[in-house]
């Protein structure tokens, strides 16, 4: 009992807490518990209309920073599944990584993965 008093307390501090920040500030906030929790996210990238590469089952896809300095990067980078035949289920062929999609010259859209399963293929 006394764990679950602790936990309320701790709970309406936090949300006290919360809503005393600015809303910059609560997405940041929010965006770190999501890359801490990760998501089921995809990364299409498109070739005109269709396409081209899909990624799967990404945790987060993160902005580059500047090694000497805070400054970000004009790219994004990230780690998952490539989806090499476009039908949104890792198959045993298929592996796991390293990606860098640029801000500049790649159409892209990343998302999470609808809920129940793979994403149509285009």
């Amino acid at each position: 009992m006394r764990n679950l008093a602790k936990a309320l307390i701790v709970s309406a501090i936090a949300a006290v807490a919360m809503s005393a920040c600015t809303q910059e500030t609560q997405n940041k906030l929010g965006r770190a518990i999501n890359n801490w929790t990760g998501t089921n996210g995809v990364l299409e990238i498109y070739a005109g209309d269709k396409v081209a590469r899909r990624f799967i089952r990404i945790d987060k896809l993160t902005t580059a920073e500047g090694t000497s300095s805070s400054d970000a990067r004009p790219y994004r980078y990230g780690y998952g599944y490539l989806d090499s035949n476009l039908n949104g289920i890792v198959d045993k062929t298929e592996s796991y990584v390293y990606f860098e999609v640029s801000d500049y010259s790649t159409p892209y859209v990343f998302f999470e993965e609808p809920k129940g399963g793979a994403v149509a293929a285009q």
